[in-house]
């Protein structure tokens, strides 16, 4: 169960946001019923998380094995039953999926999803990224793609340290 309770959803406050959310969602999930707590923060996040699902360039099965990625190394499993189903959608397979606990040992990756497991990694899990990781990355992408990638391992780091400082779980009742 979740360390704060859940917003009242049908606060007048929140109604506008509940419904930008719905439309631009389908629902409100667990992750947004708690930012609603604070609605100017989940407005921003909302805009912030638009912005880097809806509006990037990169492509979405990157973009998924990234957010796959992340929410292994931080230990977060909402964020993996999340974006499980919508990284099969984008294009990643399930024996990636699977094997993404341990992709430095897998045949199943392209040299360029290799380069963007390992920049994912370094961001990760040490913050600093040597030369070599980003030129290994850089190389496939335009700046404004590095860009997006670099801003979706970041996001997704901040999703996942905020699902798990307040144990957001799937199973949560709302």
């Amino acid at each position: 169960m979740a360390r704060l309770p859940y917003a009242d959803l049908t606060h007048p406050e929140v109604s506008p946001l509940v419904d930008q959310i719905v439309a631009e969602r389908g629902s409100v999930l667990h992750l947004y019923q708690m930012l609603l707590q604070s609605p100017p923060v989940a407005r921003g996040w909302l805009n912030h998380l638009t912005g880097i699902r809806q509006h990037s360039s990169l492509a979405g099965d990157i973009r998924e094995m990234v957010i796959m990625r992340i929410a292994i190394l931080n230990g977060a499993p909402y964020e993996a039953d999340q974006h499980a189903p919508i990284a099969l959608k984008e294009g990643m397979s399930q024996a990636q999926l699977d094997a993404l606990g341990e992709w430095e040992g897998s045949a199943l990756f392209s040299d360029k999803e290799r380069a963007v497991l390992a920049y994912t990694d370094a961001m990760t899990r040490h913050v600093q990224v040597p030369d070599a990781v980003f030129d290994g990355a850089k190389q496939y992408f335009s700046a404004r793609e590095m860009v997006e990638l670099t801003a979706t391992i970041a996001t997704y780091n901040m999703v996942s340290r905020f699902l798990e400082a307040l144990q957001i779980h799937t199973h949560d009742e709302r």
